[in-house]
């Protein structure tokens, strides 16, 4: 057997050799084959020159440089393709997602899952990212059809049959919870104990976990009919509420008079209906426009050579 781990990183120049470092003593203890991608998404710091560096040092560390930050989601894809290991397991590069760990994942899908997440009694984020974090739960329990009770984390193990189904999508906007569940259902969780990040913040802001909801990062020309979307929802919650002022206002004073103001609520809420469906048939068909444009999932800038690795792991 042998275990692939992808790690997407961004700004992680200081704690990705820890987390390589730590992955290798994990794994060593096995004696199990392995190989560790370490994919750079742009990231500002200096971290593809350690990534540089630890594929020098050893043989299974491989690293890929996009061209510009194209987002967790497209990094794992990179990696997965470039993965060749019978298990291939996602994890974060901050030392949140706990590498001593990983045979816990593998355990479990030896006993016969397809997949297998990680799962935390209590995670070590902010408010605003554990509230994220729900709310993306919540819409993949609705959209996806997710199985109630089962938690979607960053760190997970897959087998090759999935992770090479995955890697067929080749459109624009890669979605890997979606994707995993249009591979398989035979999905397991394990449980392991969440660390606080090793220094600095995350890179995901309240705003970032909402476009991740939205199915991720879209390209400018979808951005007006979103806002139109925005817009819909908004107008449409006005409208809705003047309909229950007016009938309260009626309720409390008999003699106002109807017509104006019930006409205009009503021009609200069905204009703000409207939009909003408008909004989201045009976000459907922006995703379509640029998918037909061939908009790449990322651009590997470069990649570690194999010839330059000088070392193997003892």
């Amino acid at each position: 057997m042998k275990i692939s781990v992808v790690i997407p990183c961004y700004g992680s120049e200081h704690t990705i050799e820890t987390v390589v470092e730590e992955i290798k003593s994990t794994i060593n203890q096995r004696k199990t084959e392995y190989e560790i991608i370490l994919v750079n998404d742009c990231s500002p710091d200096h971290v593809w020159d350690k990534i540089t560096m630890l594929s020098q040092k050893y043989k299974s560390v491989k690293g890929i440089c996009f061209a510009k930050n194209f987002g967790q989601h497209a990094a794992l894809m990179a990696g997965y393709r470039e993965s060749t290991g019978d298990i291939v397991i996602s994890m974060d590069d901050d030392g949140q997602t706990p590498a001593d760990e990983l045979y816990k994942l593998v355990d479990r899908i030896e006993e016969g899952h397809d997949v297998v997440y990680a799962t935390y009694e209590k995670k070590k984020h902010n408010i605003f990212r554990n509230f994220g974090s729900r709310l993306n739960d919540f819409m993949c329990d609705v959209l996806l059809g997710k199985p109630k009770g089962l938690m979607i984390t960053s760190y997970f193990a897959a087998r090759k049959f999935v992770i090479e189904e995955i890697c067929r999508y080749q459109n624009s906007y890669p979605y890997i919870v979606g994707l995993v569940f249009r591979s398989t259902k035979n999905i397991g969780t394990v449980p392991v104990h969440h660390r606080a990040r090793m220094e600095g913040n995350s890179g995901y802001t309240f705003g970032k976990l909402l476009s991740l909801w939205l199915n991720g990062f879209t390209a400018f020309s979808v951005k007006p009919l979103r806002f139109a979307t925005m817009m819909g929802i908004l107008i449409a919650g006005l409208g809705f509420l003047y309909i229950i002022y007016i009938v309260i206002n009626k309720i409390m004073n008999p003699n106002v008079l109807l017509g104006w103001s019930s006409t205009m609520a009503a021009i609200f809420l069905i204009g703000g209906l409207i939009l909003f469906t408008l909004g989201i048939s045009g976000e459907y068909l922006g995703r379509v426009y640029i998918s037909i444009n061939n908009a790449p999932q990322y651009v590997i800038k470069k990649k570690t050579s194999r010839d330059e690795r000088l070392n193997d792991e003892q």
